[in-house]
């Protein structure tokens, strides 16, 4: 194998650059203000071999937020293929949806945008780029909140709370988490230190939680 071909197994695409750039972009300043050249500089290219890979700013949004999607509903499956047990998996689920946001800063900001600027009660929300990628949302989040539902569901019947909503308290938690990333520097000054996103779960989800305590 000659020394092009060995660096090219090592380094990301142009795509990839593409997209990992255009996540952080969207992430820091919304889809409306977002500038392709800007992205193209943030992966090291042109604006036209942006346009060579990704036609349109909306085209590279929707692969941004598909993308991310996709790798999230990967990280969560196999987490929960880690660990064994109904307690163990659930802990397995919330430890790699905290890892990703962590591994993928950019992620939590966007989603949070979308779930605020609805365009059909806020007529600002158009003006600001907001709510872009609802459709897309719905079409990668409704999903995996499926799969977590009836994990929780299947699994945990005989410890939760009687009646629980368990697809509300999934979102939840699962907000609270995303508001905690996307908070940045606010994050220890509103949560305060350390991560208690599992004993939180425990407390919603479980019929007696002090016999399930992390």
């Amino acid at each position: 194998m000659s020394r092009e071909a060995a660096a090219s197994k090592l380094e990301p695409s142009t795509a990839e650059r593409i997209l990992e750039a255009a996540e952080a972009e969207f992430a820091a300043v919304g889809y409306a203000p977002a500038r392709l050249a800007d992205i193209a500089a943030r992966a090291g290219i042109r604006r036209p071999s942006l346009l060579y890979h990704f036609a349109s700013k909306e085209l590279l949004y929707r692969a941004v937020v598909e993308r991310a999607f996709d790798e999230l509903g990967a990280e969560l499956i196999g987490s929960m293929r880690l660990a064994t047990g109904f307690e163990g998996r659930l802990d397995a689920l919330i430890a790699g949806f905290a890892a990703f946001l962590e591994l993928r800063p950019g992620l939590a900001p966007i989603i949070v945008r979308e779930l605020i600027d609805d365009p059909k009660h806020d007529a600002d929300a158009s003006r600001r780029g907001g709510g872009h990628g609802r459709t897309i949302m719905l079409e990668r989040v409704a999903p995996l909140l499926d799969m977590v539902e009836a994990f929780i569901r299947d699994g945990g019947s005989a410890l939760l709370r009687p009646k629980l909503p368990i697809r509300a308290a999934v979102v939840q938690i699962a907000g609270d988490l995303l508001l905690r990333r996307a908070a940045g520097s606010l994050r220890t000054p509103l949560w305060g230190p350390g991560e208690h996103a599992r004993m939180l779960a425990r407390i919603v989800l479980f019929r007696d939680p002090t016999l399930h305590c992390p």
